[in-house]
């Protein structure tokens, strides 16, 4: 099959290429599956080929989040791909770090306490990530696939499969509402109540070439809770629900009640950024805390934790010291 290109080719060699999605491969997205296949290509051509149907399944027009099945017949368009590079290496103070981060790991599953600041993966600028790195630090191992996704500039727990069954097992928990997910964040400003439910749908959108999201009634639905942990004078820790998994969900629906994360570059109040940086507030506060999946196989229900890192939790015990919490719930 022909229709990968990495330079000028004949008509015949650029003709649209099908492939048939194997039953190992079921249950993928299928903006996942083309991340694969076109490898190098920027994964923002790669949601304008679907949105523009130049990619099909069974002849039909499909989203970036359908799901693929075994025995799929996919349809590529011929597209000029880069020529492949030696895949960057992590330094080996990366490497330490990872090993140090793993809060589990079995012959099925690893669960990470991400660092914030590294990505989930190599692209789009980024030379690589923790998909990249963990390969470089388990050769052996065939296969890592990232369960779920945090932000680059989020820490916390990050689930990694390897099995290509766990893999989908955990997708299924994810769409049924099994897996819980808890994360802790500081937001600006005094947050009315002990609980609110923010039910607002997501679309994103680009400007400048910057992939951003905003509420939009033409989004995707999606729900956060944010529960109230402490109170300040101008900020609040809560303990945010995700009850959906979209893309930047917390910070944008933090930002639509008015209370943006702290430190969050894209959707935050630079004015209160400011001050908090004097307290020592260098990055987002943003951390996945704790995560709860179902049995696997004969299994019982896991939980995993993982704790406030210093770089948030020394700002928190100045912020604590400079301005006492007004309420605090355990």
């Amino acid at each position: 099959m022909t229709g990968l290109n990495t330079g000028p080719a004949s008509a015949r060699e650029r003709a649209v290429t099908y492939v048939d999605v194997a039953p190992d491969q079921a249950g993928q997205r299928v903006d996942n599956f083309l991340m694969a296949r076109l490898r190098g290509l920027p994964r923002t051509r790669v949601y304008r080929l679907l949105r523009r149907g130049e990619v099909r399944v069974n002849g039909g027009r499909i989203g970036p989040e359908h799901r693929l099945q075994a025995g799929d017949r996919v349809r590529l368009p011929p597209v000029d791909l880069p020529p492949p590079r030696a895949p960057a290496q992590a330094p080996d103070f990366r490497l330490r770090q990872l090993e140090s981060a793993i809060l589990f790991e079995n012959d099925r599953l690893l669960v990470l306490d991400k660092p914030a600041g590294l990505a989930c993966h190599g692209g789009s600028g980024v030379d690589f990530g923790v998909i990249e790195a963990l390969r470089q630090l388990r050769p052996k191992q065939p296969f890592f696939e990232l369960v779920h996704r945090l932000d680059r500039d989020t820490s916390g727990c990050l689930l990694i499969a390897k099995r290509r069954s766990t893999l989908r097992a955990l997708h299924e928990q994810l769409r049924g509402g099994v897996i819980e997910k808890r994360y802790l964040a500081l937001l600006v400003g005094p947050l009315a109540g002990r609980r609110q439910r923010v039910a607002a749908a997501l679309d994103r959108y680009e400007r400048g070439g910057e992939r951003l999201v905003r509420v939009s009634d033409a989004g995707k639905p999606a729900v956060t809770v944010f529960h109230v942990r402490e109170r300040f004078a101008n900020a609040t820790l809560v303990e945010a629900e995700l009850l959906s998994g979209r893309t930047h969900q917390i910070r944008v629906h933090a930002q639509h009640l008015g209370h943006p994360l702290a430190g969050d570059p894209k959707y935050g109040d630079p004015t209160a950024d400011a001050a908090l940086r004097e307290l020592g507030l260098r990055r987002l506060f943003l951390h996945a805390a704790r995560l709860v999946i179902g049995p696997l196989d004969d299994d019982t229900p896991r939980h995993f934790e993982a704790p406030l890192p210093a770089a948030l939790e020394q700002p928190l015990e100045r912020l604590r010291s400079a301005h006492p919490p007004t309420a605090r719930t355990a």
